[in-house]
């Protein structure tokens, strides 16, 4: 797909079905190892490696881990959807978490938004689709007075990491047992400074 507009939409709740038709499997071709120095007190180093076997890795298919079941394990009042668009066609989508008692990731902040969920389309990736739902959830952060936008991903997303490292995000913590049913991946953490408009 060329680098045509991208129109953002903000879309109701009840949009996630569809939303969740985007698929957001990707190839773990590479990973980001950490290596600690000093058992962690030297500091941490990620090291890319490449994976003597590729494997395809798809955040739905995890039992009740895709957008339709998130109503069911979170408040989404005050959370938004927002849709990419290129010549009529859905090409991407967003979720931002925010004002959700009980959702970890939000630290118990205020002022703090997690851009909970970025998939694009396999056609439209590397287009400018994720960049373009990026920031208008940074600005969609912006008018709820955020003064942060946090994003999760893991060491086997490289490209992720790459991209969110690309816009200008830092990253902030990682949590290296932070499942305990997939002991190779690790949790990142990356954050990017909003300015509030409220």
């Amino acid at each position: 797909m060329t680098k045509a507009s991208v129109e953002i939409r903000e879309q109701p709740l009840s949009f996630l079905a569809e939303y969740a038709t985007i698929p957001i499997s990707f190839e773990v071709e590479r990973v980001l190892r950490l290596v600690l120095r000093e058992r962690g007190l030297g500091g941490v180093d990620l090291v890319e490696e490449k994976l003597p076997r590729p494997y395809v890795k798809d955040y739905d298919a995890i039992p009740g881990n895709g957008p339709t079941a998130w109503a069911s394990r979170f408040d989404l009042t005050d959370w938004a959807v927002l849709t990419a668009h290129r010549e009529g066609a859905l090409a991407g989508g967003a979720t931002v978490a925010f004002g959700s008692r009980g959702v970890d990731l939000l630290e118990g902040r205020d002022d703090l938004a997690v851009l909970w969920d970025l998939r694009v389309a396999p056609p439209a990736r590397q287009s400018g689709v994720g960049a373009a739902l990026f920031e208008a959830a940074r600005a969609w952060a912006a008018t709820r007075g955020c003064s942060q936008l946090k994003i999760e991903t893991q060491n086997v997303n490289v490209p992720a990491c790459r991209f969110y490292e690309k816009l200008g995000c830092t990253l902030g913590a990682f949590h290296r047992y932070a499942y305990p049913d997939l002991p190779d991946e690790v949790q990142l953490f990356w954050y990017r400074d909003v300015e509030p408009l409220r």
